[in-house]
């Protein structure tokens, strides 16, 4: 008998983020084009965009915490995006609060910070369109 072994990948990693408004994240998180299913027992919910996922729990967090990561620019997540042009001009035409706008980095890409309600910053990067 032959055995083949399969390589262990990881498909996907996905934030929690702890909020103090479940309907309001959602409705936040919406703004970015994430869709959500019904919450788990009110308190619990998976929002998904482009095959990733981000999870939502209400429950009580620090606030202390959420001030110093800010004022840190301390992210909480970071996500490629193809299209960055296009899609800030999306997040800004929903009303998502961006923080940070779109900014060419030293390196070359393109990149912008978005908070939701709960102070969360979530960096938006990649590549500029090609001229």
């Amino acid at each position: 008998m032959t055995t083949t072994k399969t390589k262990p990948r990881v498909t996907s990693l996905a934030p929690q983020f702890l909020v103090d408004d479940l309907a309001r994240s959602i409705t936040y998180y919406q703004k970015l084009g994430f869709t959500f299913g019904e919450p788990w027992d009110g308190f619990y919910a998976i929002g998904q965009l482009d095959g990733l996922e981000l999870h939502l729990k209400e429950a009580p967090k620090n606030d202390d915490e959420r001030r110093r990561r800010r004022a840190n620019e301390h992210l909480d997540a970071a996500a490629g995006v193809e299209g960055i042009e296009a899609f800030y001009a999306q997040c800004t035409a929903n009303g998502a609060t961006i923080i940070k706008p779109l900014t060419t980095t030293p390196w070359g890409t393109k990149d912008f910070y978005v908070e939701d309600p709960d102070g969360y910053i979530v960096c938006f990067g990649g590549r500029p369109a090609a001229d």
